[in-house]
């Protein structure tokens, strides 16, 4: 098979890093650029990383994209203008935002997911399954835990689940966001969706879903122990998605929930 000549951009972060090291690995991809939004000066796996440019994403079939949403929406210029699939890890985006990466959809391949992994894609899946059968009976609320360097809250795959179960009672996400607490110790349930995020140590990502009528719990978690799990994961999308048409695609497509 011919190897897929692979970009990595925010090549220095935490996720960059995982991503390299798993790609390295992987005899089906070829890393043939790695950007950041500074200028670095060493070489990483023999390539020297660049800036954001059309020039650097030249020589690459697909980018996956770990960044911050600025970058990320200079990569999805440039890919648009270039041709290339878009691998999207990074979250953080407005609603705004989130519209706009449908609009370049339309002209180029985009895989978007707040969480690459199996079994987040799971549970968001059990999250739908749950919503939907509880009915409006119940409340619910998300909770998350992070490593303390994360810098965004909710985490975007608090956001995925809440969005699973916004599916699950057929109503636009954006209506249902209630409170967005950060590093509480407690935090109640609510006709919408409350999220609780805490930031310490070095967590690599815990997340749970809970539904209550007062008179019962019910709850749905994911604990993960090893970020290879996501490099591993946007790998298995990028195999998927350089065989696709424009369009925006998520790890549910790929693993084929119903």
């Amino acid at each position: 098979m011919k190897k897929i000549n692979l970009a990595i951009t925010g090549c220095m972060g935490r996720m960059g890093k995982h991503i390299i090291k798993s790609a390295i690995s992987d005899k089906n991809f070829k890393i043939v650029t790695l950007t950041e939004n500074r200028i670095i000066k060493k070489r990483i796996n023999g390539i020297r990383p660049s800036l954001n440019t059309i020039e650097a994403f030249k020589k690459a079939n697909l980018i996956i994209d770990f960044s911050v949403p600025k970058c990320t929406f200079e990569i999805l210029k440039i890919s648009s203008q270039l041709k290339k699939k878009v691998i999207i890890g990074t979250t953080g985006f407005s609603e705004k935002e989130e519209n706009l990466i449908k609009k370049y959809s339309r002209k180029i391949p985009i895989l978007k997911a707040g969480n690459m992994s199996l079994g987040i894609n799971l549970l968001m899946y059990l999250t739908e399954i749950a919503s939907k059968s509880l009915g409006d009976k119940f409340l619910s609320k998300v909770f998350e835990v992070h490593h303390k360097h994360k810098k965004d809250h909710p985490s975007g795959t608090a956001l995925m689940l809440g969005r699973g179960i916004a599916i699950g009672k057929k109503t636009e996400f954006y209506k249902l966001v209630g409170k967005k607490y950060l590093n509480k110790k407690s935090f109640p349930y609510g006709k919408k969706i409350n999220f609780n995020s805490l930031r310490k140590g070095e967590v690599v990502g815990e997340h749970e879903v809970a539904f209550s009528s007062g008179k019962e719990i019910i709850t749905l978690n994911h604990e993960a122990f090893d970020r290879a799990l996501y490099s591993e994961g946007a790998l298995v999308a990028a195999k998927w998605l350089n065989k696709k048409k424009p369009g925006l695609y998520s790890m549910r497509d790929v693993l084929n929930f119903s």
